[in-house]
């Protein structure tokens, strides 16, 4: 959940850091730091709050060194402070460490540890790792650092220095994202790659149970067991920095909503040309005939897309899928085996609870095929086949052109399974293949509704709750609305399956109050003009997002937000979008943090 950023080169490392760190802030923001080694002293700088306030406290006064660490935090083990910021150090101030994850064993460690007369001065878990090097240290830091880890419990990826050694910087990974920057003379450490894209294109992606030791002279990456020297493939990354900014836009979730029809263009090319491509993906096509159910599991607005996934795959290739939480994935004891196709759903392909579903089905034998977002992550390597959803960096802690894309992935392999397992002919899959293509333009055309929809947030910027009604796969749309709304301008918003009104919920209608109607779906559109009388008739003011053409829908909304027409499978991808620019202006008037929500960050590594 937090950022972790490092530098070693000739170059000032303060500067490097805050920079990487500016990159990472959407894993965390409650507090930043860094530790700095100069003249054989580890400076350290901390702050309480966003990044700006540890760069106000630097200004003037940065550490000169050219070794350092940094990392902005997501709170987890002890309330957002100066004190709980990281770096943590020792009792002497000779080792400096900076962590993601958490610790599980910590408090057994830090009791042995207190009772050794170690004196702790913040209430984290990763304090104990700074005891622990300490006791351990020996005049090698890769040794104590490997001895560090055989005491961990839970899922962590950390980076120390020392000033005994002052040209070295010692860091490990378990489930928790790492990466190396290649330079020359110069190396970077960072949680996620565009942290270091303004540097170095190459790099090593760590996994699970290596540790690296960086010097200025070269990088070696090892197993942390053995200390075996391991042979890492260089990644080069193909981003472009400049996609990581803002381009002139206001917030990074409008320059990326603006960024969909890119990032669905580039999501099927090559894969849907009059039908799919499976070697794209190297996805087994016998796997796909062979499968006797799926089993989506996701976490969040990937969770949605898991969802409309279920709609799509159980309407076009007629065979049972289940949707799960990942996070409840694994205690259930799950019934999947070798005949069962799982399906994980992971932006960042580092999502603790996701990655260990994967892992609990493919321990169960299932084949895994993964949709994620990002080439070389844990989720990625672990699967047996992949579709990366190539949507580009997405900044914005509220997910707009991943979820987007991971709904084009799910046509994707909707269609795949359906030509596998003939359930739709030639013709069929060749029309929705087509439709997919005409994607792209017809989210330009949803875009150039923009100002009717912040005129729309004039009668939802004041209440304080909500609803969200819609029938079959616009219920799955309805469920990604209400998050995108309570994600970013906390109002409280509650979808609900529209034929369930009249169970419960049309006593929580009073007048005036907003209702958002999904009226997209042709064979389910009387039913819900029926619920939107429903809750009309009860003083709701009804927002409807509808089919263009849809003349009917007119007569009981009091706004309508049209989509442009498509093959039914398609629908929730575009009638999404209204919805993320509601969100978005309806943050904005309320003068919300758009891309930086309290108490939420981008990727979700711990559990």
């Amino acid at each position: 959940m937090c950022g972790i950023v490092g530098y070693i080169g000739t170059k000032k490392a303060a500067p490097i850091l805050l920079e990487g760190l500016k990159k990472l802030e959407y894993r965390g923001y409650d507090s930043a730091g860094i530790a700095v080694l100069e003249d054989e002293v580890i400076q350290v700088q901390k702050s309480v709050g966003r990044l700006a306030e540890l760069e106000g406290k630097l200004n003037g006064s940065a550490p000169c060194g050219c070794i350092g660490i940094g990392h902005t935090r997501w709170a987890t083990h002890g309330k957002p402070s100066n004190e709980n910021s990281h770096p943590h150090q020792d009792c002497c101030g000779d080792f400096a460490v900076v962590h993601n994850g958490i610790i599980e064993n910590y408090l057994a460690l830090k009791e042995k540890l207190e009772a050794q007369g170690h004196k702790f001065c913040s209430e984290t878990d990763t304090e104990v790792l700074a005891h622990l090097v300490e006791i351990y240290y020996e005049g090698d830091l890769e040794e104590a650092v490997r001895k560090v880890a055989k005491e961990l419990e839970g899922s962590f990826a950390c980076a120390f220095i020392t000033k005994k050694e002052p040209g070295k910087i010692v860091a490990l990974r378990k489930d928790s994202p790492l990466v190396v920057g290649l330079g020359e003379g110069e190396y970077f450490l960072a949680s996620d790659i565009p942290a270091i894209l303004n540097h170095t294109r190459l790099t090593y992606v760590l996994d699970d149970g290596e540790m690296v030791l960086m010097t200025q002279d070269k990088v070696t990456v090892k197993k942390v067991c053995s200390g075996e020297i391991i042979e890492k493939e260089i990644f080069e990354v193909k981003w472009d920095p400049v996609a990581a900014e803002k381009n002139g836009y206001d917030h990074f979730m409008l320059k990326e909503i603006y960024e969909q029809p890119k990032a669905i263009r580039d999501t099927i090319a090559g894969r849907i040309n009059g039908g799919v491509n499976l070697d794209k993906v190297l996805i087994d096509r016998q796997l796909l005939v062979d499968a006797r159910n799926v089993t989506i599991v996701a976490c969040g607005t990937a969770y949605h897309a898991g969802l409309v996934g279920k709609y799509i795959i159980e309407s076009v290739a007629r065979i049972p899928v289940e949707v799960d939480i990942a996070s409840e994935f694994r205690y259930r004891n799950p019934l999947v085996d070798e005949k069962t196709l799982m399906v994980v759903v992971s932006q960042s392909g580092e999502t603790a609870d996701t990655l260990a579903a994967l892992r609990e089905a493919r321990s169960k034998g299932a084949k895994v095929f993964a949709i994620t977002n990002v080439l070389g992550s844990s989720i990625a390597r672990e699967a047996d086949s992949v579709l990366y959803t190539l949507a580009g960096p997405e900044i914005a802690v509220a997910s707009t052109k991943a979820y987007t894309t991971q709904l084009a992935a799910m046509n994707f392999l909707a269609l795949a399974l359906a030509e596998a397992r003939g359930t739709l002919g030639q013709t069929e899959i060749q029309t929705i293949a087509e439709a997919m293509q005409a994607l792209p333009a017809q989210i330009e055309e949803i875009l150039k509704q923009a100002d009717k929809v912040k005129e729309v947030t004039e009668a939802i910027k004041e209440w304080e709750n909500l609803f969200y009604i819609g029938r079959s796969v616009d219920y799955a749309v309805a469920m990604e609305g209400s998050l995108k709304l309570k994600e970013i301008s906390y109002i409280h918003a509650e979808a609900y399956a529209a034929g369930e009104l009249k169970h419960g919920t049309l006593a929580l209608i009073t007048e005036g109050i907003p209702v958002i109607a999904l009226a997209t779906q042709e064979q389910v559109l009387d039913k819900t003009i029926s619920n939107i009388q429903e809750v009309r008739a009860r003083g709701a003011h009804i927002i409807a997002v509808a089919q263009e053409g849809n003349k009917e829908i007119a007569n009981y909304a009091d706004v309508v937000l049209t989509v442009p027409r498509t093959h039914p499978v398609l629908t929730p991808l575009l009638a999404v979008v209204p919805l993320q620019l509601l969100a978005y202006y309806t943050a904005v008037v309320r003068g919300c943090d758009v891309d930086k929500p309290r108490n939420l960050a981008k990727s979700v590594t711990v559990e």
